[in-house]
């Protein structure tokens, strides 16, 4: 039987020394070229099953007594979302621990931990850390590491920038506001993301709170909202990447989910739409499913009081979960086309979204 994560001590010499591969590194490469994004035309995924997943924040301990020890520090950025922590190492918790994390991160939406050793403990153990909150999301398009599937690699250098392909230079503003694969049945639970070459200025992430959002509006329109349904498309991904030449490792599937989405654990409401995979209304017409997603896509991005802007340093882990949009920020006007930003994240899926009226 494999150890549990908290009877594993990762080898950290060993592991910097694999990953960094420091004989085929050139000088003006990746600080981490293992982690290099890696497409095989070859490589196909099965349809994604539905899988029985319980999050482990129901397990945890409300107190938190092994993740906010008196060594850990604590900054709360907003009211409504994101806190920084420091004096921890997710690399070290034990099974409660985790499942610590798992609540905290449900409960603050996002969390940046600072001064990690997450990047240098190896990709076995990354992947094991991470498959804790759930089976880990095979991305259909996006470079992942050779022979490790359940890694999406974000990198954009000279020699390899594939945003401008798929957001061209026609555009005034090149950002997005996105929730990572809600076209999958069950979509991203407790995320992962880890940065190993930032630039020293910008390539940050923007994360907005879909509880917040939610609460902001009216008690009338709330109900109005309530067991409405929409269509979340894979299908514009996978069409984007064949047209550039690209991979397409599955199928692409459209899948419905709540327009309004309950936290199993939190209990806590949410929007569940975005502008980069949510297409349309269920039971409305053209018109009054684009007039109404319209609106909550515009109030989403006008929430700057509900926003933070997650900046990156070296050993910056950024935990959230699946729930809030976040917008990566990642077009020239954010940081120097010269610059390198290369991170990997890691996708537990959650539950199949609930209203917690309908099913």
């Amino acid at each position: 039987m494999a150890p549990s994560v908290s009877d594993v001590v990762p080898s950290v010499t060993d592991a910097i020394a694999d990953l960094k591969l420091t004989a085929t590194k050139q000088d003006n490469g990746p600080s981490y070229p293992f982690y290099y994004p890696y497409y095989d035309p070859e490589e196909k995924f099965p349809p994604t099953q539905v899988y029985e997943h319980t999050d482990p924040g129901a397990k945890a301990d409300r107190a938190k007594p092994h993740l906010l020890t008196p060594e850990t520090n604590v900054r709360h950025i907003s009211p409504f979302i994101g806190t920084e922590i420091s004096g921890v190492q997710i690399s070290q918790l034990s099974e409660d621990g985790l499942n610590e994390l798992a609540l905290y991160a449900a409960e603050r939406k996002v969390l940046i931990f600072r001064n990690q050793d997450f990047k240098d403990i190896g990709p076995d153990r990354q992947i094991e850390i991470a498959k804790h909150f759930g089976r880990i999301q095979r991305h259909p398009t996006s470079g992942n590491v050779k022979g490790y599937p359940e890694f999406h690699v974000v990198y954009r250098g000279t020699e390899h920038d594939r945003l401008k392909e798929v957001l061209p230079d026609e555009r005034i503003n090149r950002t997005q506001w996105h929730s990572d694969v809600s076209y999958e049945k069950q979509p991203a639970g407790t995320t992962f993301f880890f940065v190993l070459d930032q630039p020293e200025v910008g390539g940050d992430t923007l994360f907005g709170s879909q509880v917040e959002a939610y609460n902001r509006l009216s008690p009338e329109f709330k109900k109005r909202l309530e067991g409405l349904r929409a269509v979340h498309s894979a299908f514009e991904q996978a069409e984007s990447s064949r047209r550039r030449g690209g991979i397409v490792r599955r199928e692409p599937i459209l899948t419905e989910h709540p327009l309004v989405r309950r936290h199993p654990v939190t209990g806590e409401k949410a929007l569940y739409v975005n502008q980069g995979f949510t297409r349309r209304i269920v039971g409305y017409k053209t018109e009054e499913s684009e007039y109404l997603l319209r609106f909550l896509y515009d109030h989403i991005a006008k929430g700057a009081d509900f926003q933070i802007r997650a900046r990156y340093e070296p050993g910056t882990v950024v935990v959230w979960v699946g729930q809030p949009s976040h917008c990566p920020l990642l077009q020239p006007g954010d940081f120097n086309p010269g610059d390198r930003r290369h991170a990997v994240r890691l996708t537990p899926q959650a539950e199949v979204p609930t209203d917690g009226v309908t099913k």
